[in-house]
This record gives C-alpha cells, structure tokens and sequence, in this order.
C-alpha cells in the first residue's frame, strides 16, 4: 500500500513537472512571438513574461488557460525546488553541484513568483504588465552597504549565465537530459537546433540584462537597470534593430518550444523522491 502511494506520488510529480516546463515554454514563446511582431511591423510588443501573462487573459476564454498556465508555473516551481532539495539528478554537495541546486531553488522562487502574478490577473486583483520590480530589487540592494558591489557582481553572474546558454548551445549537451529514442534522426536534428537557437537567444538577453545591472551599479541609478522586455528594446533601438529584435525574438519563440519539448522528452526521476 505504502509503495502504491509512493508510485502515485511520484507519477504526479512528474506530470506536474512535465506540464510545468511546457506552461514555462508557452510564457516564453508568446514572449518571442510579441517581440517578433513588433519587429516586423505586425502590432505586437517588447515585453516580459509577465506582459506575456497578460497576453494570455486577453484571448477567447482567457482566463480558464491563464489558470492552465499558473497551474503548470506551480509544477515547475515545486520540480525547481525538489531538484534543489531532494536532489534526484545527484548533483551532490561539491561546488558545481551545489551551484547548480542553488540555480534550481532560485528558479523555483522566480516561477513561484509568476505563477502567483498569473493567479492575481485570473482573480483580477492585479496586471501583468511590465513592471518595475527588478528596479524595485536593485534600489534596495543599492542601498544596503557595499550595494554597488553586490548589483554589480548580480550583474556580472547575469552574464555569466548568459555565456552558459552560449556554452550550452555550442555543446548540445541538453540533448542527454532527453529520452529522444522515440524520434527520427529528422527530428532529434531539429530538435537540437531549436534548443540551440533558443539557448543563444536567452544568452544574449542574459548578456544584455547583465551589462546594465553593472550600469546601475556603476552609476548608483537604478533606472539604468533593464528587465527582459527593456532588453529586447535596447535591442530594436540599434542599426538594424528590427532585424536584430527579429532574430532573438524567434530565438525566443524556439526557447519556448524547445522547453516544451523538454516537458515531453526530458529525463525525470522521480522515484527516488
């Protein structure tokens, strides 16, 4: 009875984790897909996951797949955590590991944090449009002491990370997180090529989020700091902007089907949780 329980749990675990990492792909790719619009000149608009919950609530029955999509924001969080805590994939204690789980539990509150934004939208006691909570978090770490250097090692960690969705794109080692045996050759390519477009989009958004982290805290100003819309604006603003905006904003849209890829495909153990 004990070890039925525990194959229920563990089944249930995996769907919400599963249903988490596509409702995250969907957030990202109406995040692509604003971004390409508008640098193509179809309407649209540059703006974060959070403008992208709002984009959701505005279409035919909007509200019942927004509550879809918060649902699968609090299996991902809940997997982030686990991946953290109870450590299924044996990152174990050592430095990298312990990074890596640190990295899990951070995403974790980042996608609680969404999943609650999509949950106040439904219930109507909120908007999801772009915000100024990242500024919001800056100007506080400003004020504590040495803040400048703490927003600008954040800033330098941002691009750190960015580069890692380089290294990650260059070295398609995600390709081993999935169980792709149940695809052609065809498409484990176009798989590959999708979560390395996607991959090398997020770094340069990374980058761009990471350099202006630093700006602010070079300058003690927090409004030079840019979120992920406002770093997709910096990147129309440019020579060849839309062309530029254009191809990160479909980089973007290939994150956002290559997370739900993820979802179908990836690896999760759950048994031993």
């Amino acid at each position: 009875m004990a070890q039925q329980l525990m194959q229920e749990r563990s089944l249930w675990i995996e769907r919400l984790a599963r249903f988490g990492y596509a409702a995250k792909g969907i957030v990202y790719g109406i995040v692509g897909l604003l971004a390409a619009q508008a640098a193509f000149g179809s309407g649209g608009q540059t703006t974060d996951t959070k403008g992208a919950l709002s984009a959701i609530v505005t279409q035919p029955f909007g509200k019942f797949l927004l509550s879809l999509v918060a649902i699968g924001l609090i299996g991902y969080s809940l997997w982030r955590f686990i991946q953290a805590i109870k450590d299924p994939e044996h990152k174990g204690t050592k430095p990298k590991g312990l990074a890596q789980r640190i990295g899990y539990a951070a995403n974790g509150f980042i996608y609680g944090s969404l999943a609650l934004s999509a949950i106040r939208i439904v219930i109507g006691s909120g908007s999801g449009g772009n915000s100024n909570s990242t500024q919001d978090w800056t100007g506080k770490l400003l004020s504590q002491p040495f803040g400048q250097w703490l927003v600008g090692t954040i800033g330098a960690a941002v691009i750190g990370l960015g580069f890692y969705q380089f290294y990650k794109a260059y070295k398609a080692k995600f390709r081993k997180e999935m169980d792709l045996s149940q695809v052609s050759d065809v498409q484990q390519n176009w798989i590959i090529a999708i979560g390395r477009f996607g991959l090398a989009a997020r770094g340069v958004v990374f980058c761009i989020i990471g350099f202006f982290l630093i700006q602010a805290a070079r300058q003690y100003d927090v409004r030079e700091v840019r979120g992920l819309g406002e770093a997709l604006q910096v990147l129309q603003q440019q020579p060849y902007g839309p062309w530029l905006l254009g191809i990160v904003a479909l980089g973007l849209v290939a994150y956002g089907i290559y997370m739900i890829i993820q979802g179908r495909y990836r690896h999760l153990n759950t048994q031993e949780i």
